[in-house]
């Protein structure tokens, strides 16, 4: 099974930019002392820090990746003086985490005619684990000019699905952008606003993120 989770800093300022980056580096460990296997797909960066970072989760079984992934969705909290603005009194910083399922053509609001995909063999890492069969997908968005490769997964659906889905990161990243006149746009596909309340389902501190709850 795989699950896809999006960190994402909202409109919150730089130190929640600098939360999401670290968090990705801690779901990663996170995932791997589970048995379980985090990857960070694509990320858009801020200045400083990460806006938004899109994490592939999967191994193991199905059920213990879903309850895995739930266990991070919703508002993670990280308490640290604020590495940026010493003398700043907030200490709390929030980043929200939502499971990102792979679109439909239809969902992207384009027309199938727009795309253009090709298939090729995925060259493995260093030599190893070489597909032998076109699983490497890429599609190209003729109107927007955006172009994506997926050649992480084994299946050539999959890595399909993948580029579905960071095709509308994409294109809400685009559109967003010329919304806010040329602004840095935020990366989602749907609007997450981090919770700043005491509803966190994780919490961390310190500079190193070691998890209090």
């Amino acid at each position: 099974m795989t699950v896809l989770l999006q960190l994402s800093a909202g409109r919150g300022p730089g130190e929640c930019r600098l939360a999401v980056e670290g968090l990705c580096g801690v779901l990663v460990r996170e995932a791997a002392s589970s048995g379980l296997t985090a990857t960070v797909v694509e990320t858009v960066p801020g200045s400083p820090g990460l806006l938004s970072a899109l994490v592939r989760l999967d191994g193991g079984e199905a059920e213990a990746v879903d309850a895995w992934a739930r266990s991070w969705e919703g508002t993670v909290r990280w308490t640290c003086p604020s590495p940026l603005r010493p003398e700043h009194g907030r200490k709390n910083w929030f980043v929200s985490v939502a499971r990102v399922v792979p679109p439909r053509i239809e969902d992207l609001g384009i027309r199938e005619a727009d795309l253009r995909w090709e298939t090729f063999r995925s060259s493995g890492a260093g030599g190893q684990h070489v597909n032998t069969t076109d699983s490497a997908v890429r599609l190209r968005h003729r109107p927007s000019g955006v172009t994506i490769t997926c050649d992480t997964e084994r299946s050539q659906h999959r890595n399909r699905a993948l580029a579905l889905t960071r095709l509308g990161l994409a294109l809400r990243a685009r559109a967003d952008a010329q919304a806010q006149d040329g602004a840095q746009a935020r990366w989602a596909l749907t609007v997450t606003v981090p919770d700043r309340g005491g509803s966190a389902v994780r919490a961390y501190a310190g500079p190193d993120f070691a998890r209090v709850r």
